[in-house]
């Protein structure tokens, strides 16, 4: 120990912060072998994109907007760490007492990069590049960056109570709710051929990479290499092993046969519900969360599909109501022995409100972002442009030499 830093600690942090930044690129190749093939390097292009573009929000503004002194329950001081202001050589007490302010700096970056990119897949194809860019930017200073400065920042939803340990609410209700105001916005797909997934290699990559990921995801939300960060890990691992084996369980009683593309979705909806949760349940309870997501969220699959969603990807019912339902089942769940939090008809009442407010302010706000930025700026692709690829309208390029 070094003025206060935990070796040990500090290593389990750097491979955490490792283990989420590698979950980009495994969300960009899940996506890109999901859609048609024309389309597949430019929605791999706007997930890429978000590492540079929030990295940038970040330094100069993000961070201390989330993190820095509280204003009135709602936002951080924006000046606060502005451009590495107080965190390159600082210790906070608060955010990671043993490892350096700026590893968490790092780490906390992880996520706000993921974040939107989640939503892609709800609205792929729909939205060009420089509409991208610009729709990134707004979103982030006006939904994650309060959102998450609501529950990790010290703000009004954190002083009720409210817990979200990894980002059911920050993370996958704001994207998944967030991709439904998206697809309301936009309306459907113009030229849809069906020729998807177009590579279940590329799917199987990402969502191996995905997986991994996780691991770092959950558990290293403690920030310490310790008894919780191996409880968060063993909770990730068991919802994921049961939401994959239910999932395909149902999907087979439905379609006659397996799929591996389906047996990816459930593993991914379990690890979804299991977020918000992983610190504050046991394995037993994470297993029961993990079956429960995964009937859960197959059925808002559906949902979504029977309302006529063009939801791609299935953003919404495998992101945003798996992260709900992670959300909630804190309520219910959570043993004050592994973090002390209680389930309690009052912890659910304090979950039920702030996962639904995440929601709401998530679906509204990114509804007027859309439409006005629709009507001041070029955002849409044309029927043109999905008729013949986004990757050869608006990339020249294409995923295979000579294509």
């Amino acid at each position: 120990m070094v003025n206060g830093v935990i070796y040990g600690n500090e290593t389990f942090m750097v491979i955490s912060t490792l283990l989420v930044f590698i979950m980009t690129p495994g969300l960009a190749f899940f996506y890109g072998g999901l859609v048609e093939k024309k389309n597949s390097l430019t929605i791999m292009l706007q997930i890429f994109l978000a590492i540079g573009v929030v990295g940038l929000l970040w330094i100069f503004g993000g961070f201390s907007l989330v993190f820095g002194k509280d204003i009135h329950g709602i936002i951080g001081n924006p000046l606060e760490y502005f451009g590495f202001k107080n965190i390159i050589f600082g210790m906070n007490s608060e955010y990671g007492a043993t490892i350096p302010f700026i590893l968490f700096f790092l780490y906390q970056l992880m996520f706000a990069i993921i974040t939107l990119p989640l939503m892609t897949g709800a609205m792929a194809n729909r939205m060009n590049i420089g509409g991208w860019i610009i729709f990134l930017i707004v979103w982030m200073i006006v939904v994650y960056f309060p959102v998450a400065h609501w529950v990790w920042g010290g703000g009004f939803l954190a002083e009720m109570g409210f817990v979200d340990f990894a980002g059911g609410s920050v993370i996958h209700a704001t994207a998944g709710f967030s991709g439904l105001a998206a697809v309301i916005v936009l309306g459907k797909r113009k030229h849809i051929s069906g020729k998807t997934p177009f590579n279940l290699g590329l799917v199987a990559i990402g969502s191996a990479l995905l997986l991994f990921g996780w691991f770092g995801f959950n558990s290293g939300g403690v920030l310490a290499a310790n008894g919780l960060a191996s409880i968060a890990f063993a909770n990730t691992g068991v919802a994921a092993i049961v939401a994959m084996v239910v999932w395909t369980i149902i999907s087979y009683i439905n379609k006659k046969r397996f799929s591996l593309l389906e047996l990816f979705i459930g593993g991914i909806a379990g690890l979804a519900a299991i977020t918000p949760a992983s610190g504050y349940v046991t394995p037993t309870a994470a297993m029961i969360i993990g079956g429960i997501a995964a009937i859960f969220c197959f059925l808002c699959v559906r949902f979504a599909k029977k309302m006529g969603w063009d939801d791609v990807l299935d953003v919404w019912g495998t992101h945003g109501m798996g992260g709900v339902l992670g959300t909630l089942s804190i309520g219910i769940f959570s043993n004050s022995m592994v973090n002390g939090v209680h389930g309690s008809l009052n912890q659910f009442l304090i979950q039920l409100f702030g996962a639904t407010l995440v929601a709401a302010y998530s679906l509204v706000v990114t509804l007027v972002i859309l439409k006005i930025l629709d009507r001041v700026f070029n955002i849409r692709t044309t029927e043109e442009q999905q008729r013949i690829g986004l990757d050869k309208t608006l990339l020249d390029e294409t995923y295979n030499a000579g294509d």
